[in-house]
């Protein structure tokens, strides 16, 4: 696995890509000054956004239906976690754009060669937040383990 958006998963069979660009903007406006220079304020974090690229040759690599399923988690309009194949949670995402470009045809009229870019956009607060409702999930699993625990040992008369 390289990266998965929810539960669409980047590899070598669906959409293997070949470049990731990751771009993150911090907003410093600035207030000009009489005699001195601009002065600069903090206003936060801006956008993040992934743009991920590459070329898909259907016999060996995913096509159509692969950008097909990312069109349709588009569609939603939902935002996906998206991790790594290390582990590493980028946050939450939604699809802004996908571009495709058939080349090299076949007879039957489809391409031997597809390039493709896709674009994401975090749209969560921080991964502080993301972190918290996983270790909200993570309290509840074990809640319920001890729960069915209990039961257990209470059927078997432990």
């Amino acid at each position: 696995m390289m990266l998965a958006l929810g539960l669409f998963v980047f590899m070598r069979q669906t959409l293997p890509f070949q470049n990731m660009q990751r771009d993150a903007e911090y907003r410093w406006p600035s207030n000009a000054r009489v005699g001195k220079r601009d002065a600069f304020q903090f206003l936060g974090v801006g956008e993040e956004k992934i743009t991920l690229g590459g070329e898909l040759y259907p016999e060996l690599t995913g096509g159509h239906l692969s950008l097909t399923a990312l069109r349709l988690m588009a569609e939603d309009g939902k935002a996906w976690p998206l991790l790594s194949g290390s582990g590493m949670i980028y946050g939450m995402f939604v699809i802004n754009s996908i571009s495709d470009t058939g080349t090299e045809f076949f007879s039957d009229g489809s391409p031997r060669k597809i390039s493709f870019t896709l674009t994401l956009t975090r749209v969560d607060e921080s991964l502080a937040a993301v972190y918290g409702d996983l270790s909200k999930q993570a309290e509840t699993l074990v809640s319920n383990a001890k729960d069915a625990a209990t039961k257990l040992t209470s059927t078997l008369g432990f």
